[in-house]
This record gives C-alpha cells, structure tokens and sequence, in this order.
C-alpha cells in the first residue's frame, strides 16, 4: 500500500503524474485527504477526491509514504502533526519515504534527512536540514526518494514505481507513454 497526501495548495502533475504511473504500474496507491474533507484543492484549483482521509488510516500498513509538492501544499503538510507522527514511524520502521518539489522540507523541519543526499525546488534546499542537496531531477539515498519539481513529476513517478518492484513495469510505461520519444526527439 502506498499513501499519497493531498494538502490544500498541492501542486497538481507533481500528485497525480506519479500516482497515475505507479497505478498504471500494478501498484495499490491511496489518496489521503488531510484536511479532514475528501475534495482537497490543488494549488491551481482542481478538486481531486481522496480515496481516503488521514482519520481512516493505518501507517503500518503503508510500504511508502509519497508527499506531492507545491504551495501552500507542501507547508500545509508540515503543519499536520498527524502526518508528521506518521512520518516518523514509517521512517523508524525503515520504510521508504518520498516527496517533490517543497514538500522535502517536511522531512528536513523532522531532522531526518541528516547526511542524506536529497533534491528539491530551487530555493527550498535551506530547508532541508542537513541533508546534501543535488541539483538531480530524481535522487534516491537509502529510505528517500526526492525530486525537483513539476518537470520531474514523469520520471519520479517511474522512479517510484522502480523502488516498489515495478521495473519492467516502470520501463514499459516509459515506453507506453511516449516518455523515452520525447527524451530521444526532445
């Protein structure tokens, strides 16, 4: 099970980019309101209705837990102490962890990106308390799976679904989705 947090202000291709592609990959994705109402607005007023909220779930049973960027997505996310304690858990339960764009401060402002190499919006490294920032579209270190931002979204989302054991999967949806041609043709 991977959880998906939607906060109001979420950035819109940076959620549903790798939600499509990890769901088109096999993988068992959830949506998670935690606003504590199924619509959750995105930063560029879309509505998306949650599969389900932050009340109603279990963090022992996520396998990762996947924070879309944007603003105030991203610092609306830091502020729900609920999701910050599950957070936790999963990180001390050593379970991948993964957020684009801003939202990797939430895990900076937690201190647990200490000596991780990490990616994120320009102008957001600062918050990333600790971590070793790369300017890498993508960039995996140990439990975390970081990414720059909305023009990333497309291959974090493959990157994801590599992490989760969907490889030949990840790599056929490359293909099917035209993403290898337009690297090729760019």
């Amino acid at each position: 099970m991977i959880y998906a947090f939607l906060a109001t202000g979420f950035e819109d291709i940076e959620a549903l980019a790798p939600i499509d592609i990890m769901r088109r990959a096999g993988l068992d994705v959830q949506t998670v309101s935690i606003t504590g109402d199924n619509t959750v607005v995105s930063a560029h007023g879309v509505g998306v209705v949650a599969d389900t909220l932050l009340s109603d779930i279990d963090f022992a049973q996520a396998d990762l837990l996947f924070l879309p960027g944007g603003l105030p997505g991203s610092t609306n996310l830091d502020a729900c102490e609920p999701l910050r304690q599950g957070i936790m858990q999963h990180y001390e339960a050593g379970r991948p962890l993964a957020a684009i764009c801003a939202a990797p401060l939430v895990f900076g402002h937690l201190g647990i990106l200490k000596g991780v190499k990490a990616t994120c919006y320009p102008g957001v490294e600062g918050e990333l308390q600790g971590a070793i920032y790369t300017e890498a579209l993508v960039e995996q270190d140990g439990l975390f799976i970081t990414g720059k931002g909305p023009g990333a979204a497309m291959e974090f989302g493959y990157t994801l679904a590599e992490r989760m054991g969907k490889t030949a999967e990840a790599e056929a949806l490359r293909e099917g989705m035209m993403y290898n041609f337009c690297l090729q043709n760019g």
